[in-house]
């Protein structure tokens, strides 16, 4: 790697050509023609340096104001693998950070002709990306004032209405643009099973199935980086826990590291990564460590959209960056047969529930409730002889609380069956929230009124519990993993809430 120019050296050798300018007023005519011929290349680079206001060699790529240029203010622009700091830094570090800027732009092997051009094309492309996104943006604004509850816009295939969505028009207008425009671009650096893999069976299989279908290149792929409007990091942290945690360990620090190297190899190889600082990419994961795997990489916690299984407020998730995914548990990988169930005459329970003691909303579900009522079944392990899937499509409503994390696979389980979810935990952002209506299909019950689970579950009239079963057979088609994928699918559905966090950033 190129030593880069430091503060000092720079400082001292231009210090000696003012000082020969000075000279040469007073020296004979030939020994200005001299220095001319001399120093006049360096000041015809000097004189080539770009505009101060935006930054964009090696891992710099930040815009700012000229107040940058000062020695007394503080830069904001780090490498990929630091945090993006507000605070005060020393004038000592501010010279060195600048002096390596410098020293890369004056490097002839790091900025050609050929490159400027380059940049200037594809800052061009940019723009008017950015120009036909603010266009959708006004038209999906346009399209959620009409308050309908069945979308006005033409589509063979469906047409979104009903209440189960927050606004129909405005979620179809925003669907179709994404058809129309969405381009993502995934990195090839990595090998399997770390990169470009992940488990297409088990409580992970939602991280999988949605690598593999990106990966399939069918669908909003595109192997043009310049075209993309989002980048997938195609780690899985699955996999990463899978070969690099050390069981019993309690440290994910190798973990943390590969990721931190990952960005690191991206970001010096591409533009893209600095010209947002990780704005317009985006990770995902089912995995409980997630959010902590993403935190090794400060720009990416911040900036990022990080798609979660584990969607928890109070661990950093931020709705308007980060989008929720549905947990799906694939017990053999088969995807066929999974969506179904008995008409509510034929679900004899009123609630039910079966799962391990994790964490502290089970223990309090489980101390109430565990056989304290034939009305509300709840186990930590199922009796011999009656299976899980058989409870939950004899059951009118399906308990899904948190364990260890937020996230849990009884939510799509209970829509799979036709059981209407209640939902109990605590800073969870349900799966495509931004366009869906929960309330419209769901109960939600607060940790603190686990007693009271009968008593407000027995409050839901008949009419009322038949409209809520009849919009969670709606809705299934959302969350269903399909292979192929189809329109308006659990993987579409994922693409679409990266689609409109992308659509709330200017690049």
């Amino acid at each position: 790697m190129r030593s880069p120019c430091s503060p000092s050296t720079l400082s001292s050798s231009l210090l000696g050509s003012y000082s020969l300018v000075v000279s040469s007023f007073v020296s004979p005519l030939i020994v200005v023609s001299v220095f001319l011929l001399t120093v006049g290349p360096q000041l015809s680079s000097w004189s080539s340096f770009p505009s101060p206001v935006t930054w964009r060699f090696g891992y710099f790529s930040c815009s700012h104001s000229r107040a940058f240029l000062s020695e007394e203010t503080p830069s904001n622009c780090t490498f990929a693998n630091d945090s993006c700091r507000n605070d005060i830094e020393t004038k000592e570090t501010f010279q060195q950070r600048q002096g390596q800027v410098i020293s890369r732009v004056n490097d002839p092997k790091d900025v050609t002709l050929g490159a400027k051009r380059r940049d200037m094309k594809r800052d061009g492309k940019l723009e008017k990306r950015e120009v036909s996104l603010a266009r959708v943006r006004s038209s999906i604004r346009k399209a959620a004032q009409i308050r309908n509850f069945t979308s006005v816009h033409e589509d063979p295939d469906y047409v979104p209405q009903g209440p189960i969505y927050r606004n129909p028009n405005a979620f179809h207008r925003s669907y179709l643009e994404m058809e129309r425009l969405f381009k993502i671009y995934i990195y090839e650096e990595g090998e399997p099973p770390l990169f470009h893999d992940g488990p297409c069976k088990s409580i992970y299989s939602s991280e999988g199935r949605l690598i593999h279908e990106l990966e399939k290149g069918k669908l909003y792929r595109t192997k043009n980086p310049d075209e993309a409007l989002v980048y997938f990091l195609p780690f899985s942290v699955v996999n990463l826990v899978e070969h690099l945690y050390a069981p019993g360990s309690h440290e994910i620090n190798a973990i943390g590291r590969m990721v931190v190297d990952y960005v690191n190899v991206i970001s010096s190889k591409h533009p893209f990564w600095n010209r947002s600082l990780g704005a317009d990419h985006f990770m995902l994961s089912c995995h409980d460590w997630g959010p902590r795997t993403s935190s090794y990489v400060p720009d990416l916690f911040r900036n990022s959209i990080r798609v979660l299984c584990n969607a928890n407020t109070s661990e950093g998730f931020n709705p308007r960056k980060d989008a929720s995914f549905p947990e799906i548990h694939l017990r053999t990988g088969d995807i066929t047969g999974l969506v179904g169930g008995p008409s509510p005459s034929k679900r004899p329970f009123l609630a039910f529930f079966a799962g391990r003691l994790h964490g502290h909303i089970r223990h309090l579900l489980l101390e109430r409730w565990k056989d304290k009522d034939q009305d509300v079944q709840v186990y930590n392990q199922l009796p011999n002889g009656i299976s899980y899937d058989y409870m939950l499509k004899r059951s009118r409503f399906c308990l899904c609380p948190s364990g260890y994390e937020v996230a849990s696979p009884r939510v799509v389980e209970a829509i799979y069956s036709e059981c209407v979810p209640v939902l109990i935990s605590e800073g969870y952002v349900p799966p495509f929230s931004d366009v869906l209506n929960w309330k419209a299909f769901s109960v939600h019950v607060e940790v603190k009124d686990i007693p009271r689970i009968k008593e407000i579950l027995m409050d839901i009239s008949q009419r009322q519990y038949l409209r809520l079963q009849r919009r969670v057979k709606q809705v299934q088609r959302h969350f269903v993993v399909n292979g192929p994928s189809k329109r308006f699918d659990m993987f579409h559905m994922t693409m679409h809430s990266i689609w409109l966090r992308r659509l709330n950033v200017h690049i």
